[in-house]
């Protein structure tokens, strides 16, 4: 059965953020994404519906997982792949940002996948270039297709996000993958905690609507899902925290804090996990974790995001 959210044609040709996004939009991505799932369970794993486009990756920062997923996904759609590294580009030759991306649009690139240390970069790509633009991460912005495999992997196993309480624990201030999060557990109804050094806490960051705490064992007991965010080393330009021994103590999630919160909490991290930091193994490993699974889930989450931008360029 077709739900309501997968009636309406999808008109948005680049997806550059999860604020910019409706709640209506949300789901819609979130309900194709579990039609891909459910076919590849049922032994299907791909689709045609991207076959004879040309998906360029273009990846400015390192990446391990958001690069090889989106090259999947492209992959299962039937998409012809292409994939940019700035090492070796002609960008050390002073070619300008735009202009390489013009030079990969001009080969018959469909749609291009951005990952870049600027925040905006994907923004201003998306003015200068005729194909559909699609942002993997933009410095300390966004991570919108994150947000999105988180937003899926809670309602996968909660059924609905509507009223739940999620704590995000951590760099809240260079995490690009809280600023996703947060929108989008906004837009689906659900109460949403940070967590941190308060060196780590933007200051206004209240203004998004969220509630801020500095002890993770005072919430622990109130909080449905924690989503354990990584400490961005690369990011940080000082000392936010004594010793990685201390924010291990106070904000790790361990063994006696997992015996300590909701029997059925989750677990998720978005990754690169750093064992024993922001999580023990035993709990990385354990049964609240699902981290696998939004590893797994994003894979679904990025086939819809690709099949959907091209859908807003595809006559009817």
């Amino acid at each position: 059965m077709t739900s309501q959210s997968e009636m309406a044609r999808w008109t948005r040709r680049h997806l550059l953020a999860l604020e910019d996004l409706s709640t209506a939009e949300i789901v819609r991505i979130l309900d194709v994404a579990a039609g891909f799932k459910q076919r590849a369970a049922q032994g299907e794993p791909k689709s045609s519906e991207l076959r004879g486009c040309v998906v360029a990756n273009l990846f400015f920062e390192p990446s391990t997982r958001t690069r090889t997923s989106f090259s999947l996904a492209a992959k299962r759609l039937s998409a012809d792949t292409v994939d940019f590294t700035a090492s070796g580009s002609s960008l050390s030759k002073g070619e300008t940002f735009i202009d390489t991306a013009l030079t990969i649009q001009s080969m018959g690139v469909d749609l291009m996948v951005v990952r870049h240390k600027m925040p905006g970069a994907p923004l201003l790509l998306s003015r200068h270039l005729k194909c559909n633009v699609l942002n993997a991460g933009d410095g300390t912005h966004e991570h919108p297709t994150q947000g999105l495999l988180d937003l899926f992997t809670i309602r996968e196993h909660r059924g609905a996000i509507q009223g739940l309480t999620v704590t995000l624990v951590g760099d809240i201030l260079h995490s690009r993958v809280a600023r996703s999060n947060i929108w989008g557990l906004k837009k689906l109804g659900a109460r949403v905690i940070v967590c941190g050094p308060a060196t780590l806490i933007p200051p206004r960051i209240t203004d998004l609507g969220v509630e801020v705490s500095h002890d993770l064992d005072e919430v622990l007991e109130v909080t449905d899902v924690v989503n354990l965010l990584r400490v961005q080393f690369e990011r940080q330009r000082g000392a936010f925290f004594p010793s990685i021994a201390e924010y291990a103590h106070l904000f790790g999630m361990n063994g006696a804090r997992v015996r300590r919160a909701k029997k059925d909490v989750l677990i998720l991290a978005p990754g690169p996990i750093n064992r024993g930091v922001e999580i023990t193994p035993d709990v990385a490993d354990g049964e609240h974790s699902v981290i696998l699974d939004q590893v797994t889930n994003g894979l679904f989450i990025r086939m819809a995001c690709l099949s959907l931008l091209h859908e807003a360029t595809t006559k009817v």
